[in-house]
């Protein structure tokens, strides 16, 4: 009973029948390596160089009085900008200077507040 797979499987390779073209993909050992690699493509590295991406447009599309987030969690105004530095107004008369790198993204506290000034009239 154990060893009639593998009279079939003799029989199969001494018969020289060769396989049909599906079988020798499936049992190519190639083939789950790279379906690993496809399927990590689309769940890791393609949305992490969208998010890339998508940061280095914002960064790039700063201007003066837009408010953002620093990786550090000061949210404040865009007073300056320069290639590399950026300065924030985080309260009156007080200003920061951090990298363009450092900041993680628009604020929405600014839109939000601007919302509620305008349900409370």
């Amino acid at each position: 009973m154990w060893f009639e797979g593998i009279a079939w499987a003799q029989a199969a390779a001494a018969s020289g029948a060769p396989q049909d073209l599906f079988g020798q993909i499936i049992t190519n050992p190639v083939v789950p390596i790279a379906f690993i690699f496809i399927i990590m493509y689309f769940l890791l590295l393609r949305p992490q160089t969208k998010k890339a991406s998508d940061l280095r447009k914002m960064l790039d599309s700063l201007k003066r009085n837009d408010e953002v987030v620093t990786t550090g969690g000061l949210i404040g105004k865009v007073a300056e900008l320069d290639d590399r530095l950026v300065t924030l107004e985080i309260a009156p008369n007080v200003r920061v200077r951090v990298e363009r790198t450092q900041i993680a993204s628009m604020s929405s506290y600014a839109r939000s507040s601007k919302r509620e000034k305008s349900d409370k009239n």
